[in-house]
């Protein structure tokens, strides 16, 4: 393949567009997907997708911009997972398999009885990179921006109740809005990618980015730069080869994800991956070793 041939699809807007959302997507589920997998919860990207589809379906019914109406509808069943498995002796995976799956459930249902909203629901569910406009990309950054904003400011905070969420409570921390904070901008980072990876990818674009990265390091900060490495990565790349190959970049990028990840486990060999620990007396996180 000859270079002009490999440049060519840059000379189209639609692709340029796609390109930068799905590089600074793929770096924004890379950076949230860590305190998913950090906290077990790597289901809830999964989970929380599907719950938007149903807040896609109900807000074109209604008349209400569908980034308001799926924003707030998953918004609200991500509060709804927390609150269920805070009160009730059942894990997170299970609050999130029913509360999520009947939103999706639900969305299918409008759908069937009342018809599509404005926006395909093909491209909602298996991504759409055709219709990346320069108003996405606008979102997309905005959300990262946001995104990287709370990392920042609440680094501590958020670093503490990961990793030891019962300590960070009788230390005065309120974890509770430190989870809801949490659970905001993870709602805001699939409704934002949605378009380009699809209801049934973006789990994956949050989910493997941040597992490559822990195989790779026990630093907690360096788990994040490099998640966030990662997932621009296999944006870039997946994009590019969703054009020559002539495949779905939904599909391409979670595969080029998928093929980093198997480097990173053969790289780390028999080595036993261990999750950073703090020590319970103290009433401030610790950074983890390397951080």
């Amino acid at each position: 393949m000859t270079w002009s041939e490999l440049t060519r699809p840059f000379e189209f807007e639609f692709f340029r567009n796609g390109l930068l959302v799905a590089t600074v997507a793929g770096a924004l589920c890379g950076l949230i997907g860590v305190y998913v997998v950090l906290r077990g919860m790597s289901y809830i990207g999964h989970g929380l997708s599907h719950a938007i589809f149903g807040g896609f379906a109900a807000s074109g019914l209604v008349g209400v911009s569908f980034f308001l109406g799926a924003g707030l509808w998953g918004l609200a069943s991500a509060l709804m997972v927390t609150a269920v498995t805070r009160r009730r002796a059942i894990g997170s995976d299970a609050a999130i398999g029913v509360i999520t799956t009947a939103s999706f459930a639900l969305g299918l249902a409008l759908i069937q009885l009342y018809g599509s909203p404005g926006r395909n629901p093909d491209a909602a569910l298996f991504g759409n990179v055709l219709g990346v406009a320069a108003e996405d990309v606008w979102i997309v950054v905005g959300v990262a921006a946001f995104a990287a904003t709370v990392i920042f400011f609440r680094y501590r905070a958020l670093l503490f109740a990961t990793f030891d969420p019962e300590v960070a409570d009788a230390a005065g921390l309120r974890t509770a809005r430190t989870d809801a904070l949490l659970m905001l901008v993870l709602a805001a980072s699939i409704l934002a990618t949605m378009n380009v990876m699809g209801v049934t990818l973006i789990a994956a674009a949050v989910v493997v980015p941040a597992a490559t990265a822990r195989m790779l390091t026990h630093s907690f900060t360096r788990m994040l730069v490099l998640a966030t490495l990662v997932g621009a990565f296999c944006g870039f790349v997946g994009m590019n080869l969703s054009y020559h190959l002539d495949i779905a970049s939904g599909p391409t990028i979670v595969l080029t994800g998928a093929t980093l990840f198997a480097l990173a486990f053969m790289l780390s060999g028999t080595r036993r991956i261990r999750r950073p620990r703090r020590n319970p007396r103290d009433t401030a996180p610790l950074a983890t070793p390397g951080g």
